[in-house]
Parts: structure tokens; sequence; C-alpha cells
């Protein structure tokens, strides 16, 4: 088996590795019962690599502790490649040599298409740095969700390998992430190369991370377009554009920090304007952030469309290609996850400070950011072939209290049933009706011109 050497920048890196959704490092005397849980887990879910010969933070002393000949992993070895159930393909075995400190075994877990269960007959999922036990209907569901091979792993027969492994984008990416591996070697090792007539090529994966130009390579468009949409109208005119989309290329990691400050020139100054009177709107960035990454990161990139972002006057709508997958519903998108693309994902959150930290948490973090700024939570629609999430500028505040917040602070306003729309999210004409003539009733406001016709009624503080 291959035993490498490795130096003092990747031992620290190996250290200030964090136990989360795609690492776990466990002592040499951990029981291989115990390291096949999460050996299942890792395959079930979106893969990951697992470290034996670690000792867990938490301890004292010097952490590394590795095996001190090959033959003291074969226990471990047997158990996790020979009585897993099914057996799990194409796992990755290494060791790494720490001078004096012995051997660190290396296993790296590819995401499999199948459903696993370890010797015991339990089955297992990775969430964050847990490893959860499923039973009955969740492990139907599980396997509902495997099956067929990720359009990810697709060989791109047109890019040769030196040209990925020539790129700027590689070079730094293998830089921030300390390893001295050759290119072709590191590629290969994290399943971004897959054989096409007997050859190992790069595939879509490797070509959205890595390439030089993603959206010229691969067959399907896989860009961002964000418009700017002077209107609050579900169906806008091309005369709403504030100015033309903006088409957003580059390798993935490019794409979504692009895309996101693009975003925020947008929604910072973000305003319409009322009777000549700019009314501004805030909505927290890293709500937009959080919903945006996951956009990027788990589309459908077999779909030949690219991801539109479009920010409105009054919400902002971020639709991506595909549907959700079988076991994932609207109901339930808090509770479970689900990977498209896991060797990208993976690859992302393996960087520091990457753009993906909370995996599985997004859309938590969107949803609590948007009731900490008071809105209500985002909204999600399925499409014919494409997933959409509504960021709506509607305060989680009743009418009433919109109404009344807005002329404290400004006594010398005019209100008017558009605006109060704008101003509350509600598209109702009816419910603000409403609630103006309960204001006006209650003597908080009151009408300029008694004798206005109702397209033209205007309240002001009274």
């Amino acid at each position: 088996m291959e035993v490498r050497s490795i130096d003092d920048n990747e031992i620290n890196s190996l250290l200030s590795l964090n136990e989360d959704h795609f690492n776990d490092v466990k002592s040499k005397r951990i029981a291989p019962a115990k390291v096949q849980d999460t050996f299942v887990a890792f395959a079930n879910s979106d893969g990951g690599d697992l470290y034996i010969g670690i000792e867990d933070k938490s301890g004292n002393g010097d952490r590394i502790d590795g095996l001190s000949e090959q033959e003291e992993a074969n226990a471990i070895i047997s158990t996790l490649l020979e009585e897993t159930q099914p057996a799990v393909e194409n796992v990755l075995l290494e060791f790494l040599q720490v001078d004096g400190k012995g051997l660190i075994l290396h296993l790296a877990v590819p995401k499999s298409p199948k459903v696993h269960y370890t010797a015991s007959g339990d089955c297992y999922i990775r969430v964050n740095a847990q490893k959860r036990k499923i039973k009955g209907e969740r492990v139907t569901q599980l396997g509902y969700s495997k099956g067929a091979e990720p359009y990810e792993v697709k060989a791109v027969a047109e890019v040769e390998i030196g040209d990925i492994c020539q790129s700027h984008t590689l070079q730094e990416y293998m830089a921030r992430v300390q390893t001295h591996l050759p290119a072709g070697v590191f590629l290969r090792k994290q399943r971004l190369l897959s054989l096409k007539d007997g050859e190992r090529v790069p595939n879509v994966g490797c070509v959205l991370l890595f390439d030089e130009s993603p959206q010229a390579t691969l067959e399907t468009r896989c860009a961002v377009k964000v418009y700017r949409l002077r209107t609050t109208d579900f169906e806008y005119k091309r005369e709403q554009l504030e100015e033309m989309p903006i088409t957003i290329n580059g390798g993935i990691e490019e794409v979504i920090r692009k895309t996101i400050d693009q975003v925020s020139k947008y929604i910072d100054g973000a305003s319409f304007q009322d009777n000549g009177k700019l009314v501004s709107l805030q909505y927290p960035s890293e709500a937009s952030k959080k919903i945006l990454v996951n956009a990027v990161i788990h589309r459908d990139y077999s779909l030949n469309d690219d991801i539109h972002v479009r920010i409105f006057d009054n919400r902002i709508e971020v639709q991506s290609p595909g549907k959700l997958p079988e076991f994932m519903r609207i109901e339930n998108l808090y509770e479970e996850r689900f990977s498209r693309n896991p060797n990208v994902v993976r690859m992302l959150h393996n960087l520091p400070n990457p753009v993906n930290h909370d995996i599985g948490e997004g859309l938590d973090t969107a949803k609590n950011e948007l009731k900490k700024a008071g809105l209500v939570d985002p909204v999600f629609q399925e499409k014919e072939n494409a997933f959409l999430v509504i960021i709506k500028h509607q305060k989680i505040a009743s009418i009433e209290d919109v109404i009344l917040s807005y002329i404290e602070e400004n006594p010398e306003a005019e209100l008017t049933n558009k605006l109060v729309r704008q101003l509350s999210g509600e598209d109702d004409m009816q419910k603000v009706k409403l609630a103006l003539q309960k204001l006006r009733g209650n003597g908080r406001i009151k009408p300029v011109d008694e004798n206005a016709s109702a397209f033209n009624f205007r309240y002001i503080k009274s």
C-alpha cells in the first residue's frame, strides 16, 4: 500500500482540521466497529476523509500517535472494506509517514451510489460533524436519492489533464490547502478525474472548479445572470431593466464571489421612487449570500440553463436549474440535506474560510438573518425544471405597525396604498386598504383630500 512522507506544512494542515461534514480523525486505539460507523456515514452521504492515528483536539499532549507498522491497521481495513454491506467501492487508502511518530492511515471515502450498512446492520448518514443512525422510511428515502451517477463525475474528454494542471486556479487552490502532491496525483485523489475510453480525463466537477473558462468548455450553460428590475410586478418588461443583465463567468468559487459582490451592489442601495421621493429598503446581505451559494453549488449542471438572480423593487428571486431530488420536499428543506455535486461541495469546503462553511445550515442562517431584520422567511417554489427562492421585503410586523413606524420616521410623508404595499411587502391591495381605513378610524392618519378618487387617495399623519 502507498506510503507517503508528509512535511511540517501538511502535518499542521491535518492538525488544524475541524471535524465536520467531510473530515474526521480517530485515535489508533479506536475499535474497528466504531470507525465503521463513520465510514458508512461518509459513503451514504457526500463522501469524506478519515484519518486514523490522530487524537481528538480535546486531548492533552501530542495529537499525532501513529501506527507503528502497516499491519497494525489490518483489523480496521478488513472491517471497513470487507464487512461493510455492500462493500464501498473506489475507496482510496494510503499511509502518511510522520517522522518519529508513526503512520497515519488515510481513507478517502467517495459518495456511494448505494446504501451501506455496518456489520451489525445499522445505517448511518453524516450530518455536519456527527454520524446519525437512520431507520425505516428514512433509509428508503436515502435509497431513492441514490442510483444515478452524479453529473459532476461525467468525463470531459475535450479537456487535457495538462491544461488543468497548469491552470492558475488549481495552483492557487493547492497552495491554499497546503498540499505538495503533483497536480495530476492531487486531482486523481480528489476524484476529479474519470475514465473515458480507458484513460483518466478531467470530469465536470474538475472543470467547474479549475478550468480557466468552464462556460466555454462545458456543453451546458453554467454562468449566473444578475438582473436589476425597477418594478414590483411578477411579469416584467424589458424597459423595466435598470441595465442589461450582468453575466458572471469563471470557476465556481470565482462565480460565487462575483455574484455576491454584484448582488450586494444592487441591494446595498435598494430603493424605490414614490411620487419623486426615494424610499430605501434594507436586506440582510448574509441571507442573500447563503441562498446564492446554495444555488451555485447545488444546481443541476446537466441542464442547459444559467442561474438567474433578479432584484426587484420589493424582492430578490434566485432561480437555479434542477428540481428538488426525490426525498427532498419544500416542507423538509430545513431538516434534510442533499448534495447534487458532492465533490464540488467538498472541495470548496476544504478551503480556509470557505464560501460554504456552514454546510447543511445555509438556509437556517438565511432564515434567521431575515428574522433579525424583521422580514418574513424565504419562500420556496418548484418550477417545471428549476428551483426558486424568493427573499421578500415583507415585514413580520402587521401592516398597521409598518405604517405607524414609517410616519413616525417621516412625519411629513403622504401615504398611498401602493407605497404601503412596497413598504410592507404585502401584495394584497384590499388588506392594505383595510389597514389604512382602520388607522383612519383610530385617528392615527387622515386623508389629504376627502373628495379624491379612490385611485388618488392619500393620507398624512393626524
